[in-house]
């Protein structure tokens, strides 16, 4: 998987986002194709930045401008594709020095002047549909040779790859080496820096992935020492980190899993789960396997959750305003859209809730824990077998039958919503005390019906609120945690409705259905006490004796 196609649906994005700005929250990926999303405008010149970027489709949009000559900075580019664009101007020259690039496609745009001649040498080229020095009165044609291409440059090819392959060989000595006599210099023994017996040592060499020795993390988190622990779950726990380039990570040491073996198949869902590339998911940076450990590396988070912010912050440490709840909810509602409906296979999380969703420095939300579920059961058969999840946070058709989808995400984050507005968790057992439901679901029903939401809000907000946002929050997630799977919205309306489109229709629709569920359980709750009462009413019935 050396290149790795990340399919941006941009309609909605660059509403909020201009082109360049995105760059800054994606730029570590390896390719990207942006194509036919109908982006207008020029071509950012900060592109050229991207010096990973191997592959760049921007074709089939209605993009205007001059081609930025920046573009000649990517030295690692082996596609570009601009075709069916109304770009203006010359080719810049600064492509001539792209000395990777196999196929490049400029054609159908409104581009003139001289071709660099290095680009007639490339393999695959398309310059048709332009006012361009090719074609009939000129020597080159305006594209490729399809048919001969390919033969012609097998040699170079292998060339190319022989190349590259002596490298990385040479590379991984000098690093051996390296780490060796920086051993030595330390006073550790040169086998306290070579990694536990067993361990494949592979690496991955797509996007910004690494895969870590265990010394490594075993240093980095003082031998995991339980003062370093920033959480515990179902998965196993986290711990604080601290590279030896003082890089802060969160490290992840998963405890369900499958051993000895499956390494393969761990390594392939770490690499699906690494492409899905979001500014409100949490990006992975690298992982570690053994034969009897499981290690995920993530960046660490200086706010850590939204739970510890709600409920377990410290005295001095400042509350989650409304302001920014509002901000975490649309943005985790992003992440969630982006898993299900923009990832391919999607992914489901099935464990959402406040704690699994985490701050960046700037309290923006970012969603953890996404694809662990599928990481720990990748070497079993695709029905989970066991659910995975928090009480209170469970989905009923996951908890009755353990088939998720992306409707249990769904009531998983309906609850979350209320964490946010409520500021407790979803089951409090402490609410018995004033006869009141455990569920935090069934507790705002009730007020919600009795009209006294108002009672229900976080009080550390000190009113600093509007109840009419309040209210709106509470009904979307209301919408989130029905009963059928089939009635909760998906994540894309769910994001539409915290925007303020499409919720009065659907809070009316819920009203008239659980009015109606009201009413018929009410009825069914009344011929069962009828029914109680009418047996102390009936009359002892004579049976007949012996015969």
């Amino acid at each position: 998987m050396q290149n790795i196609e990340i399919l941006l649906v941009v309609g909605k994005i660059f509403k909020q986002f201009s082109l360049g700005k995105m760059l800054i929250y994606i730029g570590y990926i390896v390719c990207r194709t942006l194509k036919g999303n109908g982006i207008t405008g020029a071509i950012p010149k900060e592109f050229g930045n991207l010096s990973s970027l191997s592959s760049l489709d921007l074709g089939n949009n209605r993009l205007s401008g001059e081609i930025p000559s920046s573009l000649g900075d990517l030295k690692r580019l082996q596609f570009l594709t601009l075709s069916q664009n109304n770009l203006t101007g010359a080719i810049p020259e600064s492509l001539s020095g792209l000395q990777n690039l196999i196929n490049i496609m400029l054609d159908s745009n409104h581009l003139n002047g001289q071709i660099p001649e290095r680009l007639f040498q490339i393999p695959k080229y398309n310059f048709t549909g332009n006012r361009l020095n090719c074609g009939r009165n000129f020597p080159q044609l305006c594209e490729s040779d399809n048919g001969d291409s390919g033969a012609s440059n097998k040699p170079k090819i292998g060339i190319i790859v022989g190349i590259v392959g002596g490298t990385i060989i040479l590379l991984v000595l000098v690093g051996l080496l390296f780490f060796v006599c920086k051993g030595r210099q330390k006073g550790y023994k040169r086998e306290m820096f070579v990694d536990v017996a067993g361990e494949v040592d592979g690496r991955i060499t797509f996007g910004q992935l690494k895969r870590y020795a265990y010394r490594e993390l075993q240093l980095a988190t003082d031998s995991f020492n339980e003062k370093n622990v920033l959480g515990q779950g179902g998965f196993g726990k986290v711990y604080k980190g601290v590279l030896q380039d003082n890089t802060k990570v969160a490290v992840k040491r998963l405890t369900d899993f499958e051993s000895p073996g499956g390494d393969a198949a761990f390594q392939r869902e770490v690499e699906m789960i690494s492409v899905a590339v979001h500014r409100n998911l949490l990006r992975l940076i690298g992982f570690c396997t053994t034969p009897s450990e499981r290690l995920l590396v993530y960046p660490f988070m200086p706010n850590l959750s939204v739970a510890y912010r709600l409920r377990d912050r410290k005295p001095e440490e400042p509350v989650l305003d409304w302001a920014t709840r509002k901000r975490v909810a649309l943005g985790a509602a992003r992440g969630l859209e982006y898993l299900h409906e923009h990832c391919n296979p999607k992914i489901i999380h099935r464990d959402v809730k406040a704690a699994n969703v985490l701050l960046d420095e700037d309290f923006e939300a970012v969603v953890g824990d996404f694809g662990l579920a599928k990481l720990v059961d990748v070497r079993t058969t695709n029905v989970t077998t066991q659910v995975r999840g928090t009480m209170g946070h469970i989905a009923p058709e996951y908890l009755s039958t353990g088939k998720s989808s992306e409707r249990t995400d769904v009531f998983g984050y309906g609850i979350m919503l209320l964490e946010l507005v409520t500021g407790q968790r979803a089951i409090d057992f402490s609410r018995l005390e004033e006869e009141d439901d455990v569920l935090l679901l069934d507790h705002v029903k009730k007020l919600e019906r009795e009209k006294g939401l108002d009672a229900i809000v976080d009080r550390n907000l000190n009113e600093n609120y509007g109840m009419q946002e309040v209210e709106m929050m509470i009904q979307v997630a209301l919408l989130c945690t029905q009963a059928s799977p089939e009635d909760r919205p998906v994540m894309s309306e769910v994001v539409r409705m915290l925007e303020g489109e499409g919720l009065a229709e659907r809070w009316e629709e819920w009203q008239h259905v659980e009015v109606t569920r009201r009413q018929e359980y009410e009825r069914l709750q009344r011929r069962f006490e009828w029914g109680e009462d009418s047996l102390y009413q009936q009359v002892a019935i004579g049976l007949s004796g012996g015969r």
